[in-house]
């Protein structure tokens, strides 16, 4: 058992992993000091496990693993150790720890890939999901489907890819179909509802497109090995295949069975079409991936060819971001990682462009651990037909590095002219292509409410406007509404791992801007460039400079500004506005015995305004509120006008 905060952390060998449990005796450690990280560095195992770093605000800001825990995260902070810039950029911010530990150190690797995906820490390696190429899914169905998609499922199906190119996943999935006569409805179908006849054969089973499952004229047995040739051809093992299909039809034909004879030897002809179509690498039949990437700066492609059985079958590549102070075996064990995490095929052999170093074992046992059947092996080629593959799949990792940068270089240029123009006059790092904008409103101190806008390449974004209550304030305080408000957009941004802006703009001065600046700073955003936009002369406010900035009137820079500025403010004023014409309309409503919110505003659905409702009859009252109800609302408003028309009265009378 070990402490750590006000987590303990039990030993469940079977598991594989410490569970940790609240310290429910001292209500999260109210009542005894928390560890300190020195304590917490003298408490540590010598286990495998994982470790997480946190700053000061407690989020996660390293996720790393370990073969022996102790040895591997006092090494940190070790003064005579040398580190690069950006580990001594880390421990300066390391405020607390935490640890899992695992039974072996594959399981330890397998966590923090894990870990990383879902934390997404500032200082770790990130490996740029496909969720946006497609995939080819086989539906766990008794009838299986199979088409692309982008979303993944966790139902049982199979996924194949991901697809990089979509013209190729067009065409493999056209083959597969001209091969394999499988359905392409959606029908719901099983044995029971085949069996009732619920469905009529249609188009493509006239055709010859789809053999009929679900009017039963081929059994759930036959569609199934039909999938399964058809799984065999999406992980490349056309070989057995190809010998099978020659054994059925030469077994059709020795009895006389020539209609099936028929259909296997044209289904044979084109899946030996489609596997002339493939490029022929190597003359052995080994299954085979080959990993390389190209890095500069920061960033890292990598390429991962596809062999199977001697053919290149497909490609697929990845992105890597934060590399600049990594070495390249670092680079390489995380794209390993990244890679083959997800649901893969591991082939029997791995080839790379260098050695891994010291994780070379591990990596070899994860592989082995995540193929079906066999050992892994990563293989460095130095010489041969070997050395040439690697080499081909470096040449295309720098092409598709290239082709990185020249995206980036064309965004740029088409970007308009004033985010061009604001990235110049504020003399931004990065160009402003993202843009958000807060604005506080309130009336009289009361009903304080704060929005922001969103503005990509200069234009709004209305689907990423937000609108805020705000909780913790209570009177016209400017400078803490807008903290508040910064704080849980940006807390909620970085939880959810959403994209920052590149540039963040207050309506308001320097204290706004100040009162913004200080939160970003709690949750470790003060490298997001921050300005405010002072009304009286339209200045732009610096939080760093004494001096402001007072752009041209003509400036499409300032133009820009000024666009998102009065959006902003129209947009909180808007949001105010209904809370309090709302309030206003259901406070009278309320009054009523007997009505409630939500009665109150059913009223207002019903008949549109107050002074409609006060002007109804009572039975249209009652049809639409119920007799009761109905008799109650129109009781209470004639009461309200016998109550005028007396005082009316007495006041003529006196008169």
């Amino acid at each position: 058992m070990i402490r750590c905060g006000p987590f303990l952390y039990v030993l469940f060998p079977k598991k594989g992993f410490f569970r940790p449990f609240m310290n429910k005796s001292n209500n999260m450690a109210s009542n005894r000091p928390d560890v300190s990280l020195e304590e917490k560095l003298t408490q540590l195992p010598s286990n495998p496990g994982v470790y997480q770093f946190r700053s000061k605000e407690g989020k996660v800001i390293y996720v790393g693993k370990a073969k022996n825990l102790r040895n591997r995260v006092r090494s940190y902070f070790q003064g005579r150790r040398p580190h690069d810039a950006k580990t001594t950029a880390l421990v300066t911010r390391i405020a607390d720890l935490e640890i899992i530990v695992t039974d072996s150190v594959v399981e330890a690797l397998i966590l923090e890939d894990t870990l990383i995906k879902k934390l997404r820490p500032r200082y770790n390696i990130m490996l740029r999901d496909d969720k946006t190429y497609p995939w080819i899914r086989v539906t766990n169905e008794p009838f299986p489907k199979v088409f692309s998609t982008r979303t993944i499922l966790r139902d049982g199906s199979r996924y194949f890819g991901p697809y990089t190119d979509g013209t190729y996943l067009r065409y493999l999935l056209k083959t597969l179909r001209s091969i394999f006569p499988i359905r392409s409805c959606d029908l719901n179908l099983n044995d029971q509802s085949i069996s009732k006849g619920k469905f009529k054969v249609c188009l493509d089973y006239h055709i010859g497109k789809c053999e009929g499952p679900c009017t039963g004229h081929v059994s759930q047995e036959e569609y199934s090995e039909m999938i399964e040739q058809m799984v065999q051809v999406l992980k490349g093992k056309t070989r057995g295949l190809e010998k099978f299909l020659e054994k059925e039809m030469r077994i059709h034909s020795e009895e006389m069975m020539f209609e099936k004879a028929a259909k296997i030897r044209d289904r044979l002809e084109k899946l030996r079409e489609y596997n002339g179509r493939q490029k022929v690498v190597t003359d052995d039949h080994t299954d085979r991936d080959i990993v390389a990437f190209s890095r500069e700066d920061d960033d890292a492609a990598a390429v991962i060819l596809k062999v199977r059985e001697g053919r290149l079958v497909g490609k697929q590549r990845h992105y890597v971001t934060g590399v600049l102070y990594r070495t390249d075996e670092e680079i390489l064990e995380s794209i390993l990682k990244g890679h083959y995490a997800k649901d893969q095929f591991v082939p029997e052999e791995v080839l790379v462009q260098l050695d891994p170093g010291e994780e070379f074992d591990l990596l070899e046992q994860f592989l082995t651990e995540r193929r079906e059947e066999g050992r892994a092996r990563i293989v460095v080629p130095k010489i041969g037909d070997k050395h040439k593959l690697t080499e081909m799949a470096k040449a295309n990792a720098g092409l598709l590095l290239g082709e990185l940068k020249l995206q980036r270089m064309k965004r740029a240029e088409m970007a308009p002219r004033s985010v061009q123009s604001l990235q110049r006059d504020l003399r931004l790092k990065n160009l402003p292509r993202r843009i958000e904008c807060f604005d506080n409103s309130n009336f009289q101190g009361s009903d304080p409410v704060s929005s922001m806008v969103c503005f990509i390449d200069g234009k709004p974004r209305r689907s990423e406007y937000r609108k805020y209550k705000v909780h913790s304030v209570e009177g016209p305080n400017d400078f803490a509404t807008m903290q508040e408000v910064v704080t849980r957009r940006y807390k909620r941004v970085l939880n959810e791992g959403l994209a920052l802006p590149d540039l963040i703009i207050i309506d308001g001065g320097k204290g706004q801007v100040s009162a913004a600046s200080e939160a970003l700073r709690e949750l470790g955003l003060e490298h997001v460039p921050l300005i405010g936009l002072a009304k009286r002369l339209e200045e732009i406010v610096f939080l760093d400079q004494n001096e402001t900035l007072l752009l041209p009137k003509s400036s499409s820079s300032l133009r820009l500004i000024q666009q998102l500025r009065d959006e902003a403010h129209r947009f909180a004023i808007t949001f105010h506005r209904s809370l309090r014409e709302k309030q206003s309309l259901q406070t009278e409503l309320t009054e009523i015995p007997g009505v409630g919110n939500a009665t109150a505003k059913k009223i207002l659905e019903l008949f549109g305004s107050v002074r409609s409702a006060r002007e109804a009859t009572l039975e249209e009252l009652r049809e639409k509120l119920g007799k009761k109800r109905g008799s109650g609302v129109f009781g209470y408003f004639h009461a309200q006008e016998s109550g005028t028309n007396l005082v009316q009265n007495r006041e003529s009378s006196e008169l």
